[in-house]
């Protein structure tokens, strides 16, 4: 069956981040063992913030994924698999945008975890809410890949890096010290 213009660039874009991934090779390595995890923006949804009205649990009131970020969720799980990691402890934001992302990468049961959920309107509680992850992460030992699927502000609150919808920033962390960036991997598109 013949392929779309949309799908053979996605395809092409992705063989290219491939390349570009195999290089970080040591990363991918912390990944696969459990001594690194993965915050990952949710992939393209048009706009920013939410509508009025909106409602957790009732996605016709959300932002959404576009077309685009359907296809860069499921690039971006291509690129964990071209990387040896099939399957993943996958956490979710509970915005339909961040669990339609987390699903599409195709690595795993996806496990809701409210402490990921956005605080982009109320930004005083984003100390308070980084920490809270930052302690439960510290409490964890996942032992192989995990990814969470979150938003920007929640991976800026905890790294203080700012992702770009569909990056990856990889990180280890440590029990009693700042969570540690030791890798970025740009959206596959």
């Amino acid at each position: 069956m013949p392929i779309g213009r949309r799908q053979f660039l996605a395809l092409s874009l992705v063989a290219a981040g491939f390349e570009k991934a195999q290089a970080a090779e040591p990363f991918w390595a912390e990944l696969r063992s459990g001594k690194a995890i993965v915050l990952l923006r949710h992939a393209e949804a048009p706009g920013s913030g939410d509508p009025p009205g909106f409602k957790l649990g009732d996605c016709s009131t959300q932002r959404n994924l576009s077309e685009d970020g359907r296809a860069q969720s499921r690039a971006i799980g291509d690129l964990f698999r071209a990387n040896g990691i099939a399957s993943a402890a996958v956490y979710s934001s509970q915005w339909c945008r961040c669990l339609d992302t987390a699903r599409l990468l195709g690595l795993g049961e996806v496990v809701p975890l409210d402490l990921l959920n956005s605080f982009f309107g109320d930004s005083s509680a984003g100390p308070a809410r980084s920490a809270a992850l930052l302690d439960w992460l510290r409490e964890q030992s996942f032992g192989g890949p995990a990814i969470f699927v979150t938003h920007q502000v929640n991976i800026t609150g905890l790294t203080g890096e700012v992702p770009d919808r569909g990056e990856m920033i990889v990180a280890r962390i440590h029990a009693d010290r700042p969570v540690e960036v030791i890798g970025r991997v740009p959206a596959p598109f």
